[in-house]
């Protein structure tokens, strides 16, 4: 229970959550939308991406979904915005912008 995030609400006692609320299960992001947090905002121009998906694997939240081996438009919920995936984009497919 003390990590179960899905088991976790308003009405948990204290006794039942960890120290500092640390959570120590893989894949609890996928139970929050943390996309809100964000102020910065990536946006995918499709028509200058090669499809090398060298940003897939360095987004902190797992927040570009790859489907049939492309990737595809972002994950709002849960992309906080960090600007890492444009970057990395060799082809500039990935541009900020301000907000969200």
């Amino acid at each position: 229970m003390r990590t179960d995030v899905t088991k976790i609400h308003e009405n948990t006692p204290h006794q039942e959550l960890t120290e500092g609320l640390m959570m120590f299960a893989g894949g609890t992001s996928k139970h929050f939308c943390t996309g809100e947090w964000r102020t910065s905002t990536p946006v995918f121009i499709e028509e200058k991406c090669k499809q090398c998906l060298l940003c897939t694997p360095v987004c902190p939240d797992s927040a570009i979904p790859v489907r049939d081996s492309r990737r595809a438009d972002f994950d709002y919920d849960h992309c906080k915005g960090c600007g890492i995936c444009a970057k990395v984009c060799p082809f500039g497919a990935i541009e900020m912008k301000e907000g969200r």
